[in-house]
């Protein structure tokens, strides 16, 4: 049994040294586990979201089928935005869907800034239970969608490829835009310190979309509500910061906050860590498909990544994305093991 304290995870976001690098992977509680899609068939995905029991299972499950070193809470970025005046549903196969997008500024009005105990109580139910379930074993992250990629989410009124309302709204309607990303700011600090006082040990904040932007309008529209986002978050636990398509920006996710930058496939993970600086540590970055591949070559290139950060202090061994719903399980075993022997110190 570990102490909290004890952690490998925790241990690498406070760039500690570690026996083996602590690895889990993002969404690995989802639909490439047989469990997962059973549950699926008698529950719709936001059931299962919004009831504590079933969130814990799901939860539970990467835990005790792959040997990961940290638990990631069941659950969705929009669950927020959804409490914040949105109609959100999910479609099979077409993902989220908003059914009264924000387009003007009579639509943000509209949106309230929510109060996480009474908008969505079951959310903290399910990381209490989580950390009764998990204590001495792995330690809890909590999270949540960054500012601009539920603002993206809210304006298109669901996914997009070229974020053209999006950046429409930001250039000719800019007041506008910052009104939306300041209820989302603050919709967010509450949502996150919630779960911590709930119980989570480290937070993530994900900014799925962000590397659409431009480093001049990252600077402009988005900068100075992370500042804020992070700089208001409780000081107790570690904050991880992750975008995707972010190598022009790697120096502006740090500038804005997170005592980890997560890093996607796209760059070496020592040039990101290179240019970041030593003063952060980094998660990523294998790319997520390598999981398709033969061992042989899952396990070179874990030995990749493992050889470039070269047992530094401040690595956590992660997918460069979230893992995909069709991944072999035992592939993703496969490369956890190879993480923790390749690894060991």
């Amino acid at each position: 049994m570990s102490s909290s304290k004890d952690y490998r995870f925790l241990k690498a976001c406070r760039k500690e040294e570690v026996d083996c690098t602590p690895v889990w992977m993002m969404r690995q509680a989802g639909r490439y586990l047989k469990k997962y899609r059973d549950m699926r068939k008698k529950y719709s995905f936001l059931e299962m979201c919004k009831t504590p029991e079933l969130a814990v299972e799901v939860t539970l499950m990467p835990f005790e089928e792959i040997d990961v070193d940290a638990a990631i809470l069941f659950s969705d970025i929009l669950i927020p935005v959804e409490a914040m005046g949105i109609d959100l549903e999910f479609v099979e196969s077409k993902g989220p869907i908003m059914n009264n997008p924000v387009r003007t500024a009579g639509d943000i009005e509209k949106l309230r800034v929510i109060d996480p105990g009474e908008d969505v109580p079951f959310v903290m139910d399910s990381i209490k239970l989580l950390r009764k379930e998990l204590e001495g074993k792995v330690p809890l992250i909590g999270f949540s969608g960054a500012p601009f990629t539920l603002a993206s989410y809210m304006i298109e009124g669901g996914g997009s490829k070229n974020y053209l309302l999006t950046k429409q709204m930001m250039y000719n309607s800019p007041g506008s835009f910052n009104d939306l990303m300041n209820k989302i700011t603050d919709t967010t600090i509450k949502y996150l310190n919630s779960q911590i006082e709930a119980g989570a040990q480290a937070v993530q904040v994900f900014d799925s979309w962000i590397g659409c932007l431009s480093s001049l309008d990252y600077d402009r529209y988005v900068m100075p509500h992370m500042k804020k986002l992070f700089g208001n978050l409780s000081k107790e636990v570690p904050a991880i910061h992750f975008g995707t398509g972010t190598s022009a920006i790697l120096e502006l996710l740090k500038e804005a906050g997170g005592h980890i930058i997560g890093v996607d496939w796209r760059i070496n993970i020592d040039l990101a860590w290179e240019r970041l600086g030593y003063d952060v540590g980094v998660q990523g970055n294998l790319e997520s498909v390598v999981l398709y591949g033969p061992e042989g070559l899952i396990e070179s290139r874990v030995k990749d990544i493992l050889d470039r950060v070269g047992n530094r202090p401040g690595h956590i061994f992660n997918l460069g994305h979230g893992i995909n719903p069709d991944t072999p399980v035992d592939k993703a075993k496969f490369m956890v093991d190879t993480v923790h022997r390749l690894s060991q110190r």
